[in-house]
């Protein structure tokens, strides 16, 4: 239970022992089954064993796992209480004060870990169990560099190497989380690069190419399938990664329980759909089981509309045509995006257990341009003293705008989003929206 209420309940804290020590799996509670993967050559379903030149064993049991709760090892616990676990979770009084709303918003404060997002959920067990099987290296993608960093921290944590592929847009946008990947040790590559084959071959297309996740990916995979001590990390979409994410949602759980409360909307941004799933899917399977009643709102940018404007249908997870088709909405894979600095927002896709919600209706998708998510995130700045991360805006836009139709209807509403990451690190962006040089996108 909480161990502390402060300021009229503007902050409420957790004890150490609870972290959760199980995470939870959404695939137990959905309204239907998922659709499986399918292997692009014979249409057919895959099996588990398909899976295991990237990952190791028990990741890929967890991603096929009906079981509701899967236990967390003592030692990705330990490192989660290392790591800023449990966080706290605020509300933003403040804020509502500015909107003039009857709605009571709060935010989980995942900004607190020592890389400034809530990646290391997923990075320090993922990095648990490549290490327990003895791998030596672990290779990934990067957007914006949030989870690049998490999974350098994490392969440090457990004596590993790790080798990053980072969209090269962000290379060149953010280069203090490419320095912050350098002091963990990481080797880091801009995507397209010159060290894989399908990376030459985009950038004999395309010399300037900015790149993309999709490509990024591509390039990781080929790196981790040639090297039989390597194996590749993802930072969001496939189910292992959501479910090591709900940490958070569990949390909060037991913080609006010491507050009386039960949010009546949940919010967070979507690239990929950890985040969102991390705070949203604890509350999510309370619904699905009959035992509570909320809104799910999952926000993404208007220039990256996934899931508000792509079509729900198998497709490659990466550019280059190595991953199995999933079932997902999805922009294409070919998609190349803006160059909005929410590089962690610009995957072509969304998670396979995100879209089938999305397609049901449980889950609610909003998308919101680059601008006003920038407005949103500063007046956050200004009110509750956070600087958000370019993907945070869109969690806060989100909160706001729920905030605002509940001022319009005179409802008190409970407002939760998830605060997934500062932007100390994002300052460029934030110089361009107030110079006035900020792209709509």
């Amino acid at each position: 239970m909480a161990a502390g209420l402060e300021n009229g309940h503007s902050k409420v804290l957790l004890n150490v022992d609870d972290v959760p020590r199980r995470w939870y799996n959404i695939a137990a509670d959905l309204p239907q089954p998922l659709p499986p993967p399918i292997n692009p050559a014979t249409k057919e379903p895959i099996g588990p064993e398909a899976l295991t030149p990237l990952f190791p064993g028990e990741i890929i049991q967890q991603e096929v796992s009906q079981d509701r709760y899967i236990d967390i090892p003592d030692e990705v616990r330990e490192a989660y209480l290392r790591l800023g676990r449990p966080s706290p979770l605020y509300r933003a009084q403040r804020l509502e004060a500015a909107l003039r709303t009857p709605a009571k918003i709060f935010y989980k404060r995942e900004d607190l870990s020592p890389t400034g997002s809530h990646k290391p959920n997923t990075a320090i067990a993922q990095a648990f169990y490549s290490a327990k099987e003895g791998i030596e290296k672990l290779t990934t993608e990067t957007g914006a560099g949030q989870w690049g960093c998490a999974l350098s921290l994490a392969a440090r944590y457990f004596d590993m190497a790790c080798t990053v592929f980072m969209v090269r847009v962000s290379f060149e946008q953010k280069p203090y989380r490419k320095h912050m990947m350098d002091v963990f040790g990481s080797t880091v590559y801009p995507s397209p690069s010159t060290v894989t084959e399908y990376g030459k071959q985009v950038l004999k297309e395309t010399p300037d190419h900015p790149g993309s996740l999709g490509i990024a990916i591509s390039e990781a995979i080929e790196v981790a399938v040639q090297d039989d001590n390597t194996k590749y990390s993802l930072g969001s979409v496939l189910n292992h990664v959501l479910l090591h994410q709900t940490v958070v949602g569990q949390e909060a759980k037991l913080q609006m329980e010491a507050l009386d409360l039960y949010p009546d909307a949940v919010v967070g941004s979507v690239g990929g759909g950890s985040n969102f799933s991390g705070l949203a899917y604890p509350f999510l399977g309370d619904v699905l089981r009959g035992e509570a009643e909320a809104s799910f709102y999952a926000i993404e940018p208007s220039a990256v509309p996934s899931l508000t404007e792509g079509d729900y249908a198998y497709d490659f997870g990466d550019t280059a045509e190595m991953t199995p088709l999933l079932k997902m909405y999805t922009l294409g894979h070919a998609f190349v995006p803006p160059r909005i600095h929410a590089g962690g927002l610009r995957y072509h896709g969304a998670a396979p257990t995100l879209s089938l919600l999305v397609d049901t209706g449980h889950v609610q998708a909003r998308a919101y341009d680059q601008i006003s998510t920038y407005e949103a995130g500063a007046l956050f700045a200004q009110t509750e003293g956070l600087i958000p991360a370019p993907e945070t805006n869109h969690a806060v836009k989100g909160a706001i705008e729920l905030a605002l139709e509940a001022k319009d209807r005179e409802e008190e509403r409970t407002i939760l989003f998830n605060f997934s990451g500062h932007g100390l690190l994002d300052m460029e962006g934030f110089a361009q929206y107030l110079q006035g040089g900020l792209e709509v996108a």
